[in-house]
């Protein structure tokens, strides 16, 4: 199976300062985004998000608040065609030092797990933040930065997730 892992905040909808998170309620996506998640389906590629939510153990917004605008962006998503695999999510604090947060492989050894017939070597991930990079070049899979500026790893630098899509 041909998978696209993709960042969720700043890649298919707006990011936010953390302390405002507390009071997003609804998914606005970015520009682009809504086509971009088609054409990869069309190409052929299963979706999986993989998100850090550290705001969760920060004590910054509850899991009903992040549930509910997961729940949301999904119903966004499919009424517009676009089927989302699975959602894999880390809500460690960045002092946890834990296995699932990225760069570190965990989210993504949880999809390999649940789903044992990903290709990682057909596969590929984008992110708007150098830890997205940063784990694209751990599982050495092909890897796209949406704006992220770093000459410390391989990948193709774009502007928006649209971007990707001339690429595949």
């Amino acid at each position: 199976m041909n998978v696209a892992f993709i960042d969720r905040d700043g890649t298919i909808n707006m990011d936010y300062p953390d302390e405002v998170w507390r009071y997003i309620n609804e998914p606005e996506l970015l520009d682009g985004s809504l086509t971009a998640l088609q054409n990869i389906r069309l190409k052929g590629y299963k979706i999986i998000i993989i998100t850090n939510q550290y705001l969760l153990n920060d004590g910054i917004i509850t899991l009903s608040q992040f549930n509910t605008f997961t729940e949301r962006l999904i119903q966004q998503l499919n009424s517009n065609g676009v089927d989302i695999l699975d959602i894999f999510y880390c809500p460690h604090s960045k002092k946890e030092n834990c296995n699932c947060f990225k760069p570190k492989k965990g989210l993504i050894e949880m999809a390999i797990n649940k789903y044992p017939d990903i290709e990682l070597n057909k596969s590929f991930i984008v992110g708007d933040s150098i830890s997205d990079v940063e784990l694209g070049n751990k599982l050495g899979i092909r890897t796209f930065g949406i704006n992220v500026d770093s000459r410390n790893f391989n990948y193709i630098k774009i502007k928006s997730l649209l971007e990707t899509t001339k690429y595949l």
